[in-house]
């Protein structure tokens, strides 16, 4: 089982998510900026909501931004490079593919489904060190993600954490978090796919 993060492994969901900030801000009378929010993807929605609204609407904008998020942030959201070939590789070898976010479940699911993505199992809600239990529930035997904290949760997990410089974090910081390799974008994955089931090995 080979695990991958959503936003900005998979897909590059900053488009739709802006449109939805942006929408945010017309129903809330909230000035949230789009751009830098969409910028630093990757932790829980309501540490970027907290960002912008005082701690007593926080829930409130969490709750309006979901309700927003199928109508504006799906359609424009796409695979990232390489995301496609990088899932068929893995079952190329007889292996699954599960997805497992800080995102929540129906809300990822819409977003695989609209690209036609086909995962073995899908686990959302989960940041950092809680992605490990996922991981090692299903099985994971190494962990793709673009964040820092996607290679905090592969170390818990006790799996081989693979970068991908594809968000808001560079090659740099990945291989400091602990990632044991670091690829431009998923492009590279397929070509590496037998050196990381190595490193997988060794574990």
């Amino acid at each position: 089982m080979v695990g991958f993060d959503l936003d900005m492994t998979l897909i590059d969901s900053r488009p739709g998510i802006a449109a939805c900030y942006r929408a945010l801000t017309a129903k809330t009378g909230v000035h949230v900026d789009a751009e830098l929010a969409v910028s630093r993807l990757g932790p829980p929605l309501r540490t970027e909501i907290a960002h912008w609204f005082p701690r007593e609407r926080v829930d409130e904008a969490v709750d309006i931004f979901r309700e927003l998020y199928p109508a504006y942030a799906i359609t424009p959201s796409v695979l990232l490079p390489g995301a496609r070939e990088a899932v068929a590789a893995v079952r190329a070898r007889g292996g699954r593919v599960m997805v497992v976010t800080s995102k929540r479940d129906r809300l990822a699911r819409l977003h695989l489904d609209h690209l036609g993505l086909v995962v073995d199992e899908l686990v959302g809600d989960l940041f950092a060190e809680e992605k490990a239990t996922a991981l090692r529930t299903h099985g994971a035997t190494l962990y793709v993600g673009d964040h820092v904290a996607d290679m905090v949760a592969a170390e818990a997990a006790g799996v081989p954490g693979i970068g991908v410089a594809t968000g808001p974090c560079d090659r740099d910081e990945l291989r400091d978090a602990g990632a044991r390799l670091v690829l431009d974008d998923l492009t590279g994955f397929p070509a590496a796919l037998d050196r990381i089931i190595g490193l997988a090995l060794e574990q």
